[in-house]
């Protein structure tokens, strides 16, 4: 029996900076997971990844990535996820230096 089709978000590195990106349904790269599009049908999510695949000159290594809807948006059902995009955790600078400044 096949299994049942998660839903997914297109995912990547940017090309210069190398921060983690997702696919919007507008076609656009966002460093915000909640922006991204949430694909619920398996061959819509295959052809979007193959959309991104060819897009050389702003990413690399696209990957579908399990997801579910969340309150603000697609979340990461899977704790890689969860930590890829809060950035890398050897440093506080970047996206951890602004997760603990305090908010206006």
């Amino acid at each position: 029996m096949p299994r049942t089709f998660t839903p997914k978000v297109v995912t990547a590195n940017d090309l210069l900076e190398g921060d983690v990106i997702y696919l919007t349904s507008e076609d656009r790269w966002t460093r915000d997971l909640a922006e991204a599009e949430l694909i619920t049908d398996e061959a819509h999510a295959q052809v979007r990844l193959l959309d991104a695949q060819r897009q050389t000159n702003i990413i690399v290594g696209a990957y579908l990535a399990d997801a579910v809807a969340g309150d603000n948006g697609p979340e990461p059902t899977h704790f890689r996820e969860d930590f890829r995009r809060t950035g890398p955790s050897n440093y506080a600078h970047g996206k951890q230096e602004k997760a603990t400044q305090p908010r206006a």
